[in-house]
């Protein structure tokens, strides 16, 4: 935990020292001195440096890093609710209604003034728990204990029917087709504070839930029959665990874009070290998946100067080879 926590730090700095214009790193630490405790500035550092780094990377990069927590947390409880390896929180349909949210205030330009820059995620974070609560109450009237095969279904199902609805808007409004599918591609760039403000208490009572809910997480691990032997009420707790992943995810995902793989790969990356406890995979899944979407959101900036590569491609790159080693040794290990 130690080494990922220094790992995290390290990403940070990086994130914020590394770009289109370098910036050593004691010059990063004495702007941030001189912001937060009104420490002289040398006058060697130029009067562009504190604002790029108070206003554009530190504020980026901490979204970046709020985010992949949040993603990383959320699959970690979906894979362990559902008893799928590959499970993930955009298998509830998140995604796509966050996609079709996004492309309806693209499409028809609601939001005016000051209430445009909270719009689109406002509009995203709103279709994306619909999305999730419908396809609970679905699910609910197919299968009353909430089976995980039946979730799954029913969130592809959705997923799937909002998508299609989504490239019909796309179609029928070719003038923003494209910045509907950067959207959809994710990305950090231009993000400004108050996005953190939003997402910082989310992400931070998010994660408080799960580890509250940390035994019965790792109960269902087991499966159903166990965890009910063992006095676990499985319909709340999964409604609860999945409202709450919802509630993560839909934030997230309504302020930088959909991003893949993130959710997948950092529980197993986790799971090879700190084992199944989720006490320990919890925390150090939200660390791993930050520091991992730091380094790609710095890998997408700096790869291709001055152009920037859509933050969902880089972690798609990644992620899936990984789904493809992930399926196949479970394959392996269950035999022909």
């Amino acid at each position: 935990m130690a080494l990922l926590a220094a790992a995290a730090l390290a990403s940070l700095a990086a994130g914020v020292a590394v770009g289109s214009v370098n910036i050593p790193l004691g010059d990063v630490i004495s702007i941030l001195a001189s912001r937060l405790f009104g420490a002289a500035l040398p006058e060697r550092i130029g009067a562009v440096f504190p604002a790029m780094v108070m206003d554009m990377r530190l504020p980026r990069v901490l979204l970046a890093f709020l985010t992949g927590a949040a993603l990383a947390a959320s699959g970690t409880v979906m894979q362990s609710v559902l008893q799928n390896p590959l499970a993930s929180p955009f298998g509830l349909g998140v995604s796509s209604g966050a996609g079709l949210g996004a492309a309806i205030v693209i499409v028809t330009g609601l939001g005016a003034g000051a209430g445009r820059m909270f719009a689109l995620p406002a509009a995203s974070l709103a279709l994306a728990l619909g999305t999730v609560f419908f396809v609970l109450w679905a699910a609910g009237r197919i299968d009353r204990s909430l089976g995980g095969v039946t979730i799954v279904l029913v969130g592809m199902v959705a997923s799937l029917f909002f998508n299609a609805v989504m490239n019909m808007l796309a179609t029928l409004s070719p003038s923003y087709a494209q910045r509907i599918n950067l959207w959809l591609l994710g990305s950090f760039s231009m993000r400004e504070w108050p996005s953190v403000w939003v997402l910082l208490p989310v992400t931070g009572l998010g994660l408080c839930y799960f580890q509250r809910y940390a035994r019965e997480l790792d109960v269902m691990s087991f499966g159903q029959e166990q965890a009910q032997a063992l006095g676990v009420d499985l319909r709340r707790c999964k409604i609860g665990l999945i409202c709450a992943v919802a509630v993560l995810t839909g934030t997230a995902v309504s302020f930088v874009g959909v991003i893949g793989f993130v959710d997948l790969i950092a529980p197993h990356v986790v799971r090879r070290f700190f084992g199944a406890s989720h006490r320990k995979t919890l925390p150090a899944s939200a660390l791993f998946g930050g520091t991992f979407m730091v380094l790609c959101d710095l890998a997408a900036r700096t790869l291709t100067p001055p152009r920037e590569i859509p933050i969902g491609s880089i972690t798609a790159l990644l992620g899936a080879p990984f789904f493809l080693y992930i399926y196949f040794s479970g394959r392996r290990r269950r035999g022909p």
